[in-house]
């Protein structure tokens, strides 16, 4: 908590009459709403209410980019590959650069690191370093955007622990327990950011008109009787049986309760968001062709961890909390199954065997164990 103790302004529990109301009448945007809770505590710097809003301003020309790509050459891949493997998109590559550009100037920085960078990006020289850490996916399923499926922006802002004046990688190793802010923006049928600051989730959707996000999803609770299971069927030949009686009991096979509706789009974020607000389970199980899982544990599954936690829900690797990870490198990846906290609950009621695969860990309470160098890990 030592952690989030100054950041408290932002959206901390309020009293109906000081909570800003968004009515026909009165229009309330990120800015203004960040504004009216930082009245409350004078001793806030807004440093962490800069990097929102660099977030915001990035979102906005990320939402540019993803409309014009049919009629801009930015479709279709490039040459490259990225460091987890994957041959990268024309707009992952701006996507990030528009990211680094928003954000590595205004001095409340110290390092970032990116998915589709391999090491840690240190802030320029000639540029202030703040005390903080940004670290994020910058188009999340960017392999979807040649069909028009949604995709996003994922991101996660910790605290500098380490003295030096440049942030280091101890910094952005950091369990997600000590996120200090984190979200995502949406880019669908309408542009939509969400995030939190330890003190609920909070949504505003883009308005075209004026290029302002306004807040549209205030204090979002994630419904306690989920509706949908989110998960790749084409995996279940390469899951553990543990993991297969799970997604049975999900889809009301065994008896024990009503079938979940089975949606997957395929891009997390869309499908998180789908969940967050209707209720429901994303799952990516551990299989034997990606036995450390295959979704990256700072980039995605910490800060989606965090807005669900912070919205009602719940979100676990198999082993236990998936903000309770200690991270032991940049790119790491993990099992996810993130949405209702019931539903994310009965994960335990199935617990994976020593094995489930060549390498898999064993059970664990607090910290998963390394996987073997031997064991056999891939990217599906």
């Amino acid at each position: 908590m030592g952690n989030r103790c100054d950041l408290s302004f932002l959206f901390s529990p309020l009293e109906p009459s000081a909570v800003v109301k968004h009515t026909a009448t009165s229009v309330v945007t990120i800015e203004r709403f960040i504004i009216e809770q930082e009245r409350m505590f004078p001793d806030a710097t807004g440093e962490l209410s800069g990097i929102l809003y660099d977030m915001a301003l990035a979102g906005k020309m990320i939402a540019n980019k993803v409309r014009s790509a049919g009629l801009a050459d930015i479709l279709g891949a490039t040459s490259d590959v990225n460091v987890q493997g994957e041959v990268q998109q024309k707009l992952d590559v701006i996507a990030n650069e528009i990211v680094v550009k928003a954000v590595d100037h205004g001095g409340r920085l110290c390092a970032m690191a990116s998915e589709e960078e391999p090491d840690i990006i240190h802030i320029p020289e000639g540029f202030r370093s703040g005390k903080y850490v940004l670290l994020f996916d910058p188009l999340d399923g960017s392999s979807n955007i040649d069909v028009n499926v949604p995709v996003g922006t994922i991101f996660s802002v910790f605290k500098k622990i380490t003295r030096g004046a440049r942030g280091d990688m101890e910094d952005l190793l950091q369990p997600g327990r000590r996120q200090v802010a984190a979200g995502y923006i949406l880019y669908g049928s309408s542009t939509m950011m969400v995030y939190t600051t330890g003190q609920g989730a909070h949504g505003f959707t883009l308005d075209p008109s004026i290029g302002e996000f306004l807040l549209s999803h205030p204090n979002i609770r994630i419904p306690e009787k989920a509706r949908y299971l989110s998960v790749n069927d084409a995996y279940e030949q390469d899951w553990p049986e543990p993991t297969r009686a799970l997604m049975r009991r999900y889809r009301g096979l065994d008896g024990q309760q009503k079938a979940l509706n089975v949606r997957y789009v395929g891009s997390l974020v869309a499908d998180f968001h789908r969940n967050l607000l209707g209720g429901g389970v994303f799952c990516y199980p551990a299989n034997s062709k990606s036995p450390r899982g295959k979704l990256r544990l700072l980039y995605e599954a910490n800060p989606l961890a965090f807005i669900a936690e912070q919205a009602g829900g719940a979100a676990t690797d198999g082993y236990g909390s998936i903000l309770d990870v200690e991270p032991t490198e940049l790119h790491q990846r993990t099992p996810l199954y993130i949405g209702s906290r019931h539903e994310v609950g009965l994960v335990d009621q199935f617990p994976l065997p020593r094995f489930v695969a060549p390498g898999v860990p064993e059970r664990r309470s607090g910290h998963q164990p390394p996987i073997p160098a031997s064991a056999p890990v891939g990217a599906a």
